[in-house]
């Protein structure tokens, strides 16, 4: 592979992937608009200036993505992709020489095209296809957690409440009264509904019907499996950030088919993580390359009827996460899935074919077309409507962070599988992995909100909480 300005090519077969990382850079495809044909490499170094990668169903996005990890695998950066429809396990087997692969390998100067798999690591919040990911209710919070229900502003308010009158608990001295789970958030919510009265004058008004709609909610999420994600061993976020002995950087996969069925907690979940690796990572500024990928796929659900505290929080984390040495690259049909505010803060594009059928899909592609850096030699809105299946419109950063002119770029073969793992394949990798499966495999339920209340409750509960009021007194420690 070679800069800019010249091409990739070997007279040997590329069976290390990291031939494809040269000078700080990752190829993703060559461009021959009316030139030479040139290498468009993505700098690592302004790999965490976060990217957007766009195009209709069935135009390439999946293959792009799994070049996208596999560069970055390659490079040493480990990445973390949702795997929508399941194809992109197959980063984790060696690829085949396939007819199509090969001559696009051919095409864009890439002789001998090799094959390799990538180290991959497995997950899944219900914990069928992957490592179980878990995050309690209280890591959640009040905010993300309102959204995940569908709640309403004075809903939200009474949801606010009940985390803090469960910390204020274990100000006081009831270490134990954390909120975990479900189970546990469905104790504090029925207990508050209880002591409305006693609460009313330091928390505010507590309406019974609007604990009853909460408790509802609650039904709804686990009637959707989500009391699989709430819970513990919760997530350590440090397990995504990991390399090999060798220094490449392990694609952790999130088995996302099954979520999709339920978007509101696929949306709430990445948000979560984005949020949660925003608050743990330290600051390290510019890197040579970033310290994590982070690859969004159907990113308009992150989005869609979002309330603005929410969006709000979506950009803030995009601006800043960079300076936490994270990439965040968002995928979806359409540039306008994302607001303007979001997408103003993705400096690398990749842009594959849409469709424009009606007036409202023209301004779409219009608007599209206006996102690049002009090219003279290019009709940018004519091209987004002739791309074929696996070229794409690039812009990628450059230099001090300047866009590059957009190029018609046709996109690299992967060296991994293209296409799923077979289920044996995926049960395998997984219990290989033994570190990730012994650390969450089990569900853990110890002592929290659920089992404290339940025993508060009770005869001598009620005496004991009673007697914790005087403790000067009677000498009780709660």
């Amino acid at each position: 592979m070679t800069g800019k300005s010249g091409t990739p090519g070997s007279q040997s077969a590329i069976a290390d992937p990291r031939d494809y990382v040269q000078d700080g850079a990752v190829l993703i495809g060559v461009s021959k608009s009316g030139h030479e044909p040139a290498a468009e490499t993505l700098e690592l170094s302004l790999a965490n200036r976060h990217g957007l990668v766009t195009g209709a169903t069935g135009t390439g996005k999946t293959v792009t993505l799994q070049v996208l990890a596999e560069g970055f695998s390659a490079a040493g950066v480990p990445v973390f992709a949702a795997d929508i429809k399941g194809d992109l396990s197959g980063i984790a087997m060696k690829g085949t020489q396939a007819p199509k692969l090969v001559a696009r390998a051919a095409e864009i100067g890439i002789s001998n095209y090799g094959n390799a798999a990538f180290p991959t690591v497995f997950w899944d919040i219900f914990g069928v296809d992957g490592h179980p990911v878990r995050a309690t209710v209280q890591e959640m919070g009040p905010l993300l957690l309102s959204r995940l229900m569908e709640l309403t502003e004075p809903q939200e308010g009474v949801l606010n409440i009940a985390f803090r009158w469960a910390a204020d608990e274990r100000e006081a001295g009831d270490r134990n009264m954390t909120i975990l789970n479900l189970k546990d958030l469905r104790s504090v919510i029925d207990e508050m509904g209880k002591r409305a009265s006693e609460l009313r004058s330091k928390y505010g008004h507590v309406a019974t019907s609007t604990v009853g709609v909460i408790q509802r909610r609650l039904l709804v999420l686990e009637e959707q499996a989500a009391d699989k994600f709430f819970g513990e061993p919760a997530l350590d976020i440090m397990d995504f950030i990991k390399t090999t002995s060798d220094g490449r950087g392990y694609v952790n996969v999130l088995a996302a088919e099954k979520l999709m069925d339920t978007p509101r907690l696929y949306s709430t979940f990445l948000l979560w993580l984005l949020t949660e690796l925003f608050e743990k990572l330290p600051e390290v500024g510019d890197l040579d390359k970033p310290k994590l990928v982070f690859l969004f796929d159907e990113a308009h659900l992150l989005f869609n009827e979002a309330p603005k505290a929410v969006l709000e929080q979506i950009e803030r984390v995009t601006r800043l996460i960079r300076s936490k040495g994270v990439g965040v690259y968002y995928v979806t049909q359409s540039p306008s899935d994302v607001p303007d505010r979001v997408s103003a803060q993705l400096g690398n594009r990749i842009q594959h074919a849409l469709r424009a059928f009606t007036p409202r899909e023209q301004k779409a592609i219009r608007a599209a077309a206006q996102t690049f850096r002009p090219n003279p030699a290019i009709d940018t809105e004519r091209a987004i409507q002739e791309l074929k299946v696996g070229e794409a419109l690039v812009s990628l950063l450059h230099g001090k962070g300047e866009p590059s002119m957009v190029e018609r770029t046709l996109i690299r073969p992967p060296m991994s599988r293209v296409g799923p793992l077979t289920p044996e394949e995926r049960v395998s990798l997984v219990e290989a992995d033994k570190a990730n499966f012994s650390k969450y495999r089990q569900t853990l339920d110890r002592e929290s909100a659920y089992e404290r209340l339940q025993s508060r409750n009770t005869f001598g509960g009620q005496i004991k909480e009673k007697l914790s009021k005087f403790p000067n007194i009677f000498g009780f420690k709660k």
